[in-house]
């Protein structure tokens, strides 16, 4: 946001050019603000309210084009949003000042005041486009928290928030006719087609859907309008279009040269188009260009789909198909979700809100505490694999995926050390179930945290190898303990406290024996501890405490090193944020 902070007088300058700082913001002179009212985005004025509201008043116009303006009193107590709130994003823009400077941040929307969502603001922040910027009116029925139906065509980022942030006055629905729309005094829709209702709508989708077209010979551009008129019908929002798709042939048709101003167009050939079966192929379009379907088949290579959301629909000398990206579609997914080293509070945001939405949480219960799943939804089902092989997990994720609902797979530490989920995600490509992994904290990253030590140290360590001892799964030959102990590096060794005499072997032939050491049981855990020695201690600490499997052992002179100082900060070193200090 390109912002300027407007001071009065010199003497507000130490306090702008804290702020200009961290916001990148030009201070200038109020008497500049008329004259750069339309360069700016952003306005952050240094006075009084009432000066502040002065110098505006003749320059406002509207909400939806008006940079943001807020006022901070001279003495940097209070930052107050002033001019577009939501829409300009002077609401966001005060609570950031406010933590600059250690104000209090002076907010006055409704909206905001009640914590409910900015409707006028969440196209802009998900991504998504909306059919109708003006909802005064629909804002002024949620705002009052009237019953609200929420219905969640589609799936993203977007939506797993709303789903995670539901209001009390708020229902959610997937499909339209579940809704009793006589229950309901407004309706919010995220995804590409509009329900038949009267009710005040807010409509917002993310840009998913792929158009496919066909056209005769040099169709005239005048059939643009009921091409259009054609997608309304449908009820479909023509902004949600990603892009047009037709063959390689009509590439000089006055439509698609007028298509291509406001999206971007594909063109396929005929072998491209015929890769693909479709409902309504015909015999006439591939008489005459080589294929039986252009529109259908363009819509489904546009979106990587084999479904159509709207089939061929003919017009005079065209003819129009909708496709939608499968990513976006509401169907079975499995989120393999890092529950970190065990502290619940150590999961993260983004694996959180899965664990809150998943219609399914199975958790690794040997490894992960069962504290980490009580954040599961009403009506959610619980359990722990510890006791199922991988091919009864497998099914039972399926049988979820396979209803369109959503899995978390959750897993120790990172999933991606020592997680044993590559078998399920070959499950999952063989089955077709879309998945995705939410990394996690990793135990090692715990010990470094739970130690007090950086595992680097400037000119002395500057490598973390995490491995694990050989037992009943055997190590590489050139990834044997000792091998990899030549470098002293810090060393942090996962599953290996039932065969700790063997790691104390390997690694005392490359360490000095007075190396430091620790082994850390249940990291973050409720019945945490931490024992530390010097490696040829290491056997008797791990079985005089009767150390069991959850058991990182870590090993180097980053333990509890203080020498060594970065240069990062000192001010001599110099990047791209900071200037050598004058001698």
């Amino acid at each position: 946001m390109h912002q300027a902070i407007i001071i009065l007088s010199e003497d507000q300058r130490m306090l702008a050019e804290t702020m200009a700082r961290e916001t990148d913001a030009d201070i200038l002179s109020v008497k500049d603000v008329e004259k750069s009212w339309k360069y700016y985005e952003a306005f952050v004025f240094i006075a009084a309210l009432g000066i502040c509201v002065r110098t505006i008043a003749p320059l406002l116009e509207d909400k939806h084009t008006d940079p943001a303006v807020v006022c901070v009193d001279t003495c940097g107590r209070h930052a107050i949003a002033v001019a577009s709130g939501h829409v300009g994003g002077a609401n966001e823009l005060t609570r950031h000042i406010a933590h600059i400077i250690g104000a209090e941040a002076v907010i006055t929307t409704q909206s905001d005041l009640n914590d409910l969502w900015p409707l006028d603001i969440l196209a802009q922040r998900f991504g998504w486009v909306m059919a109708d910027t003006h909802i005064n009116q629909q804002i002024a029925l949620f705002v009052a928290q009237q019953p609200t139906a929420l219905l969640l065509e589609t799936r993203d980022k977007g939506t797993d928030w709303m789903e995670s942030h539901c209001l009390p006055h708020v229902s959610v629905f997937y499909h339209a006719e579940d809704i009793d729309m006589e229950r309901y005094k407004l309706l919010l829709v995220v995804g590409p087609v509009m329900p038949e209702t009267q009710l005040p709508t807010v409509w917002y989708s993310p840009k998913c859907l792929h158009a496919g077209i066909g056209l005769a010979h040099q169709a005239p551009i005048t059939h643009l309008q009921s091409i259009c008129k054609c997608i309304s019908d449908h009820r479909i929002m023509q902004q949600a279009i990603v892009a047009w798709h037709t063959i390689d042939v009509k590439a000089d048709e006055p439509i698609i040269r007028k298509l291509q101003e406001e999206a971007p167009v594909q063109l396929l050939t005929a072998d491209e188009l015929n890769t693909k079966e479709v409902p309504t192929p015909s015999a006439v379009v591939e008489n005459h260009v080589g294929t039986k379907s252009v529109c259908e088949a363009a819509a489904m290579l546009g979106a990587a789909t084999n479904d159509l959301l709207m089939t061929k629909q003919k017009g005079t000398h065209w003819t129009l198909a909708m496709a939608v990206e499968p990513r976006y579609e509401r169907r079975g997914h499995v989120e393999i979700v890092g529950a970190g080293p065990g502290d619940p509070d150590l999961v993260s945001v983004r694996g959180r809100r899965f664990l809150e939405t998943a219609d399914l949480i199975l958790y690794a219960g040997s490894l992960v505490p069962r504290e980490l799943t009580l954040c599961a939804k009403d009506g959610a089902v619980v359990r722990s694999s510890a006791s199922m092989a991988l091919e009864e997990q497998c099914e039972l994720m399926k049988s979820f995926t396979d209803r369109g609902l959503l899995v978390v797979r959750l897993h120790t530490g990172d999933p991606c050390i020592f997680g044993a989920i590559q078998e399920q995600m070959a499950f999952f490509d063989d089955n077709a179930i879309s998945y995705h992994i939410t990394p996690g904290i990793s135990s090692f990253l715990a010990a470094a945290a739970e130690l007090r030590s950086q595992f680097t140290i400037p000119k002395r360590c500057q490598t973390i190898i995490l491995t694990r001892g050989e037992g009943r799964t055997p190590m590489p030959e050139k990834e044997k303990l000792h091998l990899l102990a030549r470098s002293q590096s810090t060393m942090c060794i996962f599953l290996s406290a039932s065969i700790v005499d063997d790691v104390q072997r390997q690694l005392l032939q490359e360490y000095p024996s007075h190396t430091p050491v620790a082994a850390c049981y249940h990291l973050t855990w409720p019945d945490q501890h931490i024992y530390r020695g010097r490696l040829d201690q290491l056997s008797a600490i791990v079985k005089d405490n009767h150390l069991t499997l959850t058991t990182m052992i870590v090993v180097g002179e980053a333990i509890d090193n203080r020498h060594g100082l970065s240069e990062l900060y000192s001010s001599h070193f110099t990047h791209l944020f900071r200037k050598a200090t004058k001698e």
